[in-house]
C-alpha cells in the first residue's frame, strides 16, 4: 500500500478547513489503497504522536521566534519523512510545508504535491512573495514540484502569472460530506432548536468559522440590529471560534447568540434557516460548501472559489466584499423572499451532489496519485 505523507502546519485538535478536509479525505483514501499520515508542528499540551482516526499524525518540534520555529519545523519534519520514507508528499500550503517536501523529494526521490489553500489578500501566494528571494525561491519550487493543486480559478490564475505550466495545475475542489450534511425536515428542525437552546419560533441566520478580522463578523454584528427592525425576531447564530471572539461578544448587539468554538457544526447548520459569510478572502470555503449541501440557502462574498460555486439567485446570494450596505440589503432580501430562499436552498444541494462529494474528491485525489507514482516508477 502506499504511503503518502500529508504536511500540513497545525493540524487537530486544531480545527480548519484544511484540517477538516484531511480528516475526512483520509479514511476515504486509505479504502482506496493509500495509507496516510500527517506530519505537523506540536503544539504545547499535545503529545508528539497519536493516531487520529486511524491516522498517524507525527507532531515535530516549532521553537522559538517565528523564523527559527519554521527552521526547526522544517529540519524535524524533514527527518521524520526520510525516516517514514514515504512513496508521495502532499504539502498543504506553499511555505514551509512545501519547503519540507521538496528537500524530503530531493533525498527520498518521492513525488511531490502542494495544495494551495488560499488565494487573493493573505493567500499562500501573497505571503509567499512578501519572503526574500522569492522569485528564485518559487522557480526552484516550481522545478521539483510535481503537480500543484488549486481549489478556484483564482488561485490558477494566481499560478498562471507565475508561468506554471497548465499541466501541473490540477483543480481538484474541497468536498463535502453529503450524507451526513444533509436538509432536514420541519420537525426534526425544531427538534434541533431545542436540544441547541436555540428560539423555536426565530429566524435564524448562521455563520460558521474562525472569528478573524479577514471574516468581517463585525460588520454583520454593525448591521443586525437594522435588520431586527424589519423582522424583530431575527436572530443571529455564530457558531466558532477565535482571536475576536471576545470583542465581538462584548458589542451591544441584541439578538445574537455565541457558540465558542464546536466540533461538528452541521446540527447548527440544519437548525437554522439562513447561512451568511461576510469575508473578504477565502479560499474555498468548506463551512459554505456544507451549508450548501444542508440545503440552506446561502449569502457570500464574491472572492475566492466561492465565484465558482454559486451563481446568483440561482443556488445562492453573492454580495461584493467589504461592502456593508450591500450585506444589510442582501440579508433583507433573503428574509422577506421565502419563494427565494426555498429555491437556491433546494439548487444549493443539487450542485453540492454533483461536483463536491467527498467521495468523488477522493476518487479524483487517488487518481492523480496514482498518475505520479506511475511517472516515478517509469523513471
Amino acid at each position: 500500500m502506499p504511503r503518502v505523507a500529508m504536511v500540513i502546519q497545525r493540524y487537530l485538535p486544531h480545527v480548519g478547513g484544511a484540517e477538516r478536509q484531511i480528516q475526512q479525505l483520509a479514511p476515504r483514501l486509505r479504502a482506496r489503497g493509500f495509507d496516510v499520515c500527517v506530519v505537523t508542528r506540536h503544539e504545547k499540551g499535545l503529545s508528539w504522536y497519536e493516531l487520529i482516526d486511524d491516522v498517524p499524525v507525527y507532531r515535530m518540534p516549532s521553537i522559538g521566534p517565528k523564523w527559527l520555529a519554521a527552521v526547526t519545523f522544517i529540519v524535524s519534519a524533514l527527518y521524520r519523512l526520510i525516516r517514514l520514507r514515504p512513496d508521495l508528499v502532499h504539502a498543504h500550503e506553499i511555505l514551509s510545508p512545501s519547503t519540507i517536501s521538496v528537500l524530503s523529494k530531493q533525498l527520498n526521490g518521492h513525488p511531490v504535491l502542494v495544495k494551495i489553500l488560499r488565494g487573493g489578500a493573505l493567500g499562500d501566494i501573497f505571503k509567499f512573495k512578501r519572503r526574500w528571494f522569492w522569485k528564485f525561491r518559487f522557480r526552484k519550487l516550481d522545478r521539483t514540484i510535481d503537480a500543484f493543486i488549486t481549489i478556484s480559478r483564482e488561485i490558477d490564475e494566481e499560478l498562471a502569472s507565475l508561468h506554471v505550466r497548465k499541466g501541473k495545475r490540477i483543480f481538484i475542489p474541497n468536498g463535502v460530506d453529503v450524507v451526513r450534511y444533509v436538509p432536514v425536515s420541519v420537525d426534526l428542525k425544531q427538534q434541533l432548536r431545542a436540544e441547541l437552546a436555540l428560539p423555536l419560533r426565530a429566524f435564524i441566520v448562521v455563520y460558521v468559522g474562525r472569528l478573524v478580522p479577514e471574516k468581517h463578523v463585525d460588520s454583520l454584528l454593525g448591521i443586525w440590529d437594522d435588520v431586527r427592525k424589519k423582522l424583530p425576531t431575527a436572530h443571529l447564530l455564530i457558531v466558532g471560534g477565535g482571536p475576536d471572539e471576545q470583542t465581538l461578544r462584548e458589542m451591544p448587539v441584541n439578538g445574537v447568540q455565541f457558540t465558542g468554538p464546536v466540533n461538528d457544526a452541521v446540527r447548527y447548520m440544519q437548525a437554522s434557516d439562513l447561512f451568511v459569510l461576510p469575508s473578504s478572502t477565502e479560499g474555498l470555503s468548506n463551512s459554505l460548501l456544507e451549508a450548501m449541501s444542508t440545503g440552506l440557502p446561502v449569502l457570500a462574498t464574491t472572492v475566492g472559489g466561492t465565484n465558482d460555486v454559486v451563481q446568483h439567485q440561482e443556488n445562492g446570494y453573492l454580495i461584493p466584499p467589504d461592502d456593508v450596505e450591500s450585506l444589510k440589503a442582501g440579508l433583507e432580501t433573503l428574509i422577506d423572499d421565502d419563494a427565494l430562499r426555498f429555491r437556491i436552498g433546494a439548487n444549493a444541494r443539487q450542485r453540492i451532489l454533483r461536483d463536491f462529494s467527498l467521495d468523488s474528491v477522493a476518487e479524483r485525489l487517488a487518481a492523480l496519485y496514482q498518475e505520479l507514482l506511475a511517472t516515478r516508477d517509469i523513471h
